[in-house]
C-alpha cells in the first residue's frame, strides 16, 4: 500500500485507528523487523481487502507465518483462526472493553462465516 493512500485515509479520520493498530502490534513484537512490519500491517488494515491481499502477499498462510515469526504472542491468541484483520479489531475492542459483536459468542453468531470462513483470492473483506 502506498504512503499517499494511508495519508488520505488518515486525513479522513482514521489516524487514531492506525495508532491503535500499531500499538497492538508493537505490544507483541518479537523480532528486530517487527517495528517496520507493524507499520505496514497497520496501514494495510485500513485497506478494503483481506489483510494478506492489502499487504501484497500471495495468500493467508504467508501472512500467518509472518505474524507467527514477528508477532508471536499475538499470533498465539488467535486460537480459533479468525481472519486476521477481524481478529486485530476484535483485540482492539477487547482492549477498550467494548463489545461490538452482536452475539455473546462467536460460535452462535450469524456473522460467523464472515470472520472465520475461507479467504478466497479476488474476494473482498467484509
Amino acid at each position: 500500500m502506498e504512503v499517499a493512500t494511508f495519508e488520505a485515509r488518515a486525513a479522513a479520520g482514521r489516524a487514531d485507528e492506525y495508532d491503535d493498530l500499531l500499538a497492538l502490534l508493537l505490544d507483541h513484537a518479537s523480532s528486530i523487523e517487527a517495528e517496520e512490519l507493524a507499520r505496514e500491517i497497520a496501514t494495510a488494515c485500513l485497506g478494503g481487502n483481506h489483510l494478506w491481499q492489502d499487504l501484497g502477499l500471495p495468500d493467508r498462510q504467508r501472512l500467518s507465518e509472518m505474524l507467527d515469526e514477528h508477532f508471536h504472542t499475538l499470533f498465539l491468541k488467535n486460537v480459533a483462526n479468525m481472519k486476521w484483520k477481524k481478529f486485530f479489531y476484535k483485540q482492539l475492542c477487547e482492549r477498550m472493553e467494548v463489545n461490538a459483536c452482536r452475539s455473546p459468542s462467536c460460535a452462535i453468531c450469524v456473522d460467523y462465516d464472515h470472520c472465520f470462513g475461507p479467504e478466497v483470492p479476488g474476494s473482498r473483506a467484509m
